[in-house]
């Protein structure tokens, strides 16, 4: 294939970065759309009877059709009664509806915590190399990774390094006994609730001292550490909780140990500060500081020129391609779905368009694209809604058609990023160094029609514009500006029409 060294219609730009978007789609965790699973509440165990003992007393498991509420706190095993209500999905049930993951047209399956634990989230390890055992084994991880993997996906895990369970035999041995070898592996103090130290002073989730070497060979280290080891067993990368209280140090080496142990995988942390300097310890964020700007613009608690700035500087104070790599997410496990916190359906899908369309990879949570609800934890945890599951559905048809928008144009994926002036609108352009894959997105989070020229500093955007999410939408350029009529809470996604009426395109010498 020509490329942009030997092709006659490049220009200097093209051939200064030649092989730069060849290099990015060769790695999948740039521009990637994941697809998060909470295993418990994703789909019905295929065989519920025979797990039913898994779930003893003061657990309590629950059927599809109920909707988790907010419970009270159980003193004798120190948490609240909704963390112990179960669903009863699993890892089988799950191979068994992954069609439905590969329909969506995603690119990465990612598991809430999986490892063995007392509650229902997984947060409070118990085990890190073995599975709970009301969602199977280690076995089953590698078959659902071998699964995965023969549909073109990657697997990624929730690892859980900063905290553990306080029923964690470690733990257990190390409180009662102060000359375990353990003892150093946790703070203990009779200044803390509980005794030791602990995450959000929660008690069921005391903290590891990673200043220890021996947690660090345990957790990433050693050849056989919790990273390493499952690494080895298929899986392709973590998403680590609370990553941003490991540190910048921790985070480098456990990063530098996964990418030893299978190059090419993914550790991406939850940062829920300002990401640019936690890109580089990391391959990527999940990025709450955009979560919170998004469902602000949503809500129009921003203008369009100020939610601009904001985007532009996050985006020019951090690495691209590590901001490629980073997780772009409207609502998840900790946060009310998107219907709740945004309640007007137009700027629901602004919001949704934006993290589409923004460079980065669009983290689908369960759930979000049949249009499910739920308000603060737990109410956001429901079971899955397989009879929203439906081409009638709107919501459905509208993910789908993202996702797909994604998968035809390559500059959504793997494309740089340019601001465009705008006054009362959101304007940027993502592009290669090909004209025809230029994508232009106009948004108007506003009350009221924004009516702009808009110039395109594209000097080979040569095409007439139609809307990807509205094909009879057509724009046409006159003189290197774009003249939008935008109704308010819109977005339009602009793609160059390449095959014009007649055949004729002023284009025909230009990348």
């Amino acid at each position: 294939m020509t490329d942009a060294n030997t092709n006659p219609y490049a220009n200097a730009q093209d051939r200064e970065v030649a092989g730069r978007y060849e290099r990015r789609e060769a790695d999948w965790r740039q521009g990637a759309v994941v697809y998060q699973v909470i295993v418990d509440r994703f789909a019905p165990a295929l065989d519920l009877e025979a797990k039913r003992h898994l779930y003893p007393v003061p657990k309590r498991l629950r059927s599809w059709d109920e909707s988790p509420s907010r419970g009270d706190y159980v003193e004798e095993v120190r948490v609240h009664s909704h963390e112990i209500d179960f669903w009863g999905g699993d890892l089988a049930s799950l191979r068994s509806r992954l069609e439905h993951v590969i329909e969506l047209g995603v690119d990465v399956l990612y598991l809430n915590p999986i490892c063995a634990s007392y509650t229902n989230h997984g947060y409070d390890a118990i085990d890190y190399l073995a599975i709970a055992p009301w969602y199977g084994t280690r076995t089953d991880v590698a078959k659902l990774a071998g699964d995965v993997h023969d549909r073109g996906l990657k697997l990624v895990l929730d690892g859980v390094f900063n905290h553990l369970g306080r029923a964690h035999p470690l733990f257990q041995e190390a409180a009662a006994d102060p000359s375990s070898r353990y003892r150093h592996w946790f703070d203990f103090s009779d200044s803390y609730p509980g005794g030791a130290r602990s995450w959000s002073l929660a008690e069921n989730l005391p903290e590891l001292v990673h200043e220890n070497p021996e947690v660090a060979e345990y957790l990433w280290a050693g050849p056989d550490s919790v990273v390493r080891s499952y690494l080895r067993d298929g899986v392709d990368g973590w998403r680590l909780d609370v990553a941003s209280d490991l540190g910048f140090r921790y985070l480098e080496e456990l990063r530098l140990a996964a990418h030893a142990c299978k190059p090419g995988s993914l550790i991406v942390g939850e940062v829920s500060s300002y990401a640019a300097a936690w890109l580089g310890p990391l391959d990527g964020v999940l990025h709450w500081n955009l979560r919170r700007v998004l469902v602000e613009i949503a809500n129009g608690r921003l203008s369009a020129g100020h939610a601009q700035r904001i985007l532009a500087r996050a985006y020019a104070d951090a690495d691209y391609e590590h901001m490629l790599r980073s997780w772009l997410f409207v609502d998840n496990h900790d946060t009310p779905r998107l219907p709740d916190v945004v309640p007007n359906p137009d700027a629901q899908r602004l919001a949704r368009v934006l993290q589409f369309t923004l460079p980065g990879s669009p983290n689908v949570y369960y759930g979000t694209e049949v249009g499910m609800t739920g308000g603060e934890d737990p109410e956001m945890r429901a079971p899955m809604r397989w009879d929203l599951v439906s081409d009638d559905n709107p919501w459905y048809a509208f993910t789908r058609r993202l996702i797909g928008i994604r998968r035809n144009h390559r500059a959504l994926r793997v494309g740089d990023l340019r601001w465009l002036d705008t006054e009362r609108l959101i304007g940027f352009e993502r592009y290669t160094d090909r004209a025809a894959e230029a994508v232009i997105v106009l948004a108007n989070p506003g009350d009221e029609p924004v009516s702009e020229i808009v110039q395109l500093p594209d000097s080979k955007l040569m095409y007439t514009l139609v809307d990807a999410l509205d094909p009879e939408t057509v724009i046409a350029p006159f003189l290197g500006m774009a003249e939008v009529l935008l109704p308010p809470h819109t977005c339009i996604v602009l793609v160059p029409r390449t095959q014009e009426p007649g055949g004729y395109s002023a284009a025909k010498r230009v990348q």
